[in-house]
């Protein structure tokens, strides 16, 4: 399997890679789409010409984007819709409204490094946001995208996954000590292999999913840092970057691998990959910064029993729903 490499690098822009796209008469949605990389993920998908639906927390706040996107893009056809990836009532609402095809489900809403907190079913946050919430999302979603004949789904991912493994015997640390670099980086893998599993399963449906790490942004996602790390971290930004180790991106350049994933003619047909700088991201026993994919991201067997895993709590979740019980 030849890795995929391209021209773009890491100081590449959205909009640089939709140049000279047409996504004329395609749909898009974007999660998260109200800050940061999600703004500009919608803004180039718009730009290219796609209908774009920004499924959002603060419908305000993305009124205020869509707004924005739509005076920059010129599309008039922005729509903002309520997506709490923490309740399943509210992915399955979103999923009951939606009509038609879906021609591109960029995943990217998050949440980072949170204290230990549960989501609406009571799952650990991080998991239960970052990947249970997609992982309802996109099924649900599963025959739209069908319909769309050759549909994409797009996980954003992070070098954080090189934190964790899916740790299956106890994925919401019942039984283990919580941290929450340990549950980002859980969630983080979980993201990839459901582009691994989603790719085996649904590649006949005309449907490919890939993965990417976004660069390192300063973005609302950092906000459950503390004062501390927060300024930790920036000085180990400017040391890496005077030693030409590593570069912090805009929202505009961490927006350009999600936006070449989801329209790009060089990954038509394939799925089930890692992306970093768009480019394909090497295999590595060890993260060199915040570059490479390691093994256990990857790892087919694990993702055809994250998804089962993950099947099953979803299915549990709305009986128990269903039944008031």
């Amino acid at each position: 399997m030849t890795r995929i490499a391209t021209d773009f690098n890491d100081t590449t822009t959205a909009l640089q890679v939709v140049e000279g796209i047409d996504l004329g008469g395609r749909r898009a949605v974007v999660t998260g789409a109200a800050s940061g990389i999600g703004v500009e993920t919608a803004r180039a998908l718009a730009h290219a010409g796609a209908q774009v639906t920004l499924a959002v927390r603060d419908t305000a706040a993305g009124e205020r984007v869509a707004a924005d996107v739509a005076a920059t893009s010129g599309r008039d056809d922005l729509a903002v819709a309520p997506l709490d990836l923490a309740d399943l009532a509210s992915v399955d609402a979103f999923i009951a409204a939606w009509d038609g095809p879906l021609h591109i489900l960029v995943n990217n809403a998050g949440v980072m490094d949170t204290p230990f907190g549960t989501t609406k079913q009571g799952w650990e946050l991080q998991f239960g946001t970052n990947h249970l919430g997609h992982f309802a999302l996109a099924t649900g979603l599963h025959q739209a995208l069908a319909a769309a004949g050759d549909a994409r789904i797009v996980a954003v991912s992070s070098s954080g996954h090189g934190q964790s493994p899916v740790v299956f015997d106890d994925l919401f640390f019942e039984r283990r000590e919580y941290t929450p670099g340990l549950g980002y980086g859980q969630s983080k893998t979980a993201n990839v292999l459901f582009a691994v599993e989603a790719t085996r399963r649904w590649s006949q449906d005309g449907i490919t999913a890939n993965a990417l790490m976004p660069g390192g942004i300063w973005t609302p996602l950092q906000r459950h840092w503390s004062a501390e790390k927060r300024a930790a971290a920036e000085e180990q930004a400017r040391q890496a970057e005077a030693a030409g180790m590593f570069r912090m991106k805009t929202p505009e350049q961490g927006a350009a691998t999600s936006v070449f994933l989801a329209t790009s003619p060089r990954v038509a047909g394939i799925g089930g990959r890692y992306f970093e700088d768009v480019n394909e991201a090497e295999v590595v026993d060890q993260l060199t910064g915040v570059h490479g994919v390691m093994p256990h991201a990857l790892d087919p067997d694990d993702a055809q029993r994250l998804w089962n895993v993950s099947e099953q709590l979803i299915a549990d979740a709305r009986q128990t729903r269903s039944t008031g019980s």
